[in-house]
């Protein structure tokens, strides 16, 4: 008797689990996820149920009228959402981790302002990437903000973006979120990747954009030890914890929803495929021994995220500063799922073979969505396990974020 590997696994004690948030929205969201693909836009339809849904608010802590949700739910929330549709996935992660990081920046002087964001709902964004220039100028009490910005996911569902600019003084940089619906504001779809296609990740053009002055924030290199200090006003303690370290851990989360849903999806519909000469696929030991390895693989991947998720939210529950030791954990964890999981989806792939390809299951997108995970700069190989090296070392760490 063949049964749904899903029926194989009891639950206890296991560090992960479903969507609860996300849960009511799945389906239609996987629904719309060919199409996204194929216009490269996720459906304004599925845009506004997100934004009208509580999940917008789970990385706000509750003096901003947030949700205060913990580190391991995100994680469960979006590793659902990216299974369905990773570009929206892709979107949804980047709102929830650059929030968490612009509360950190601005902290309790701008409670106020983060906290009406919050409260309507509002989606972030964060185009910082290479060949991003911004500079700015006074005019009375407002700072205007000129020039372009690179890598913004989500920028056309977004409402504001965090803006990194120049403020003309030596390594003393400005931060301030710039209102994305302003008409100096122009978001110019560049993005035109064979991975997370409808992500949005596109360029903002400011064109001397207004931010109240009193809304800069000074932005110093490595901020994440001055965030950790005691005496350093935060909102909220969730927030010493580092962003890039929370957007690693939760990129690894979407890495695996993406990896177990190719699993699932093959081993479910290669049980009836024949291959040549009549052979039963589900027969094939090769097929036993790659898709043995992959499921190993997916859920050490789950549990190396999941747990490294699990010891953040201790840690804030008990007052901990977390430590530089403690962000290499986070962003090597969520390094390693993604490295799993690549290895995972290469194997699915080989038992899919030519024929699986041609039968046009949902793979193909997902194997080319999947491509941009350990590409990105935060959780990459080459940037986390050198820096992780020199700690190991007694050597100081070098990475500026």
């Amino acid at each position: 008797m063949i049964v749904q590997t899903t029926d194989l696994y009891s639950s206890n004690g296991r560090t992960w689990g479903e969507a609860r948030y996300a849960a009511p929205l799945l389906d239609a969201i996987a629904a719309q996820a060919g199409d996204a693909d194929r216009t490269r836009s996720v459906s304004k339809e599925v845009i506004a149920a997100l934004k009208a849904n509580d999940i917008m608010r789970l990385s706000a802590s509750r003096e901003l009228g947030g949700l205060e949700e913990s580190m391991v739910q995100i994680g469960n929330e979006l590793r659902a959402i990216a299974a369905a549709c990773t570009s929206t996935g892709w979107c949804m992660w980047n709102h929830l981790c650059t929030f968490h990081h612009f509360v950190g920046l601005l902290g309790p002087e701008h409670r106020e302002f983060l906290a009406g964001i919050t409260r309507r709902h509002e989606w972030v964004c964060y185009p910082a990437g290479a060949s991003t220039q911004i500079v700015s100028e006074q005019r009375g009490d407002e700072t205007l903000l000129t020039g372009v910005a690179a890598f913004g996911s989500g920028a056309r569902y977004a409402d504001w973006a965090g803006v990194v600019f120049s403020t003309g003084q030596e390594n003393k940089g400005g931060f301030s979120m710039a209102d994305l619906r302003h008409p100096g504001v122009r978001i110019e779809p560049t993005w035109e990747a064979m991975s997370v296609r409808a992500s949005a990740t596109d360029h903002i053009h400011y064109d001397h954009v207004p931010v109240p002055t009193t809304r800069v924030a000074e932005v110093v290199p490595k901020y994440r030890f001055l965030h950790r200090e005691a005496d350093f006003p935060m909102i909220h303690p969730r927030y010493r914890e580092d962003w890039v370290a929370l957007s690693v851990l939760w990129l690894g989360t979407m890495a695996t929803g993406v990896a177990d849903a190719s699993f699932e999806e093959t081993a479910l519909g290669i049980r009836e495929r024949i291959a040549i000469y009549g052979t039963k696929m589900v027969e094939r030991p090769t097929i036993h021994v790659n898709l043995g390895r992959a499921k190993a693989l997916i859920n050490a991947a789950h549990d190396t995220v999941f747990a490294a998720l699990a010891e953040t939210d201790a840690r804030i529950a008990a007052g901990v500063l977390p430590t530089e030791g403690d962000y290499f954990r986070q962003t090597s964890a969520g390094m390693q799922a993604v490295l799993l999981c690549d290895e995972a989806m290469t194997l699915v792939l080989r038992v899919l073979g030519g024929n699986g390809l041609r039968e046009g299951t949902d793979f193909e997108r997902r194997y080319r969505d999947f491509q941009a995970m350990p590409l990105h700069i935060n959780g990459h190989i080459d940037r986390i396990t050198e820096q992780l090296g020199r700690l190991s070392l007694g050597l100081a760490t070098q990475n500026p974020f």
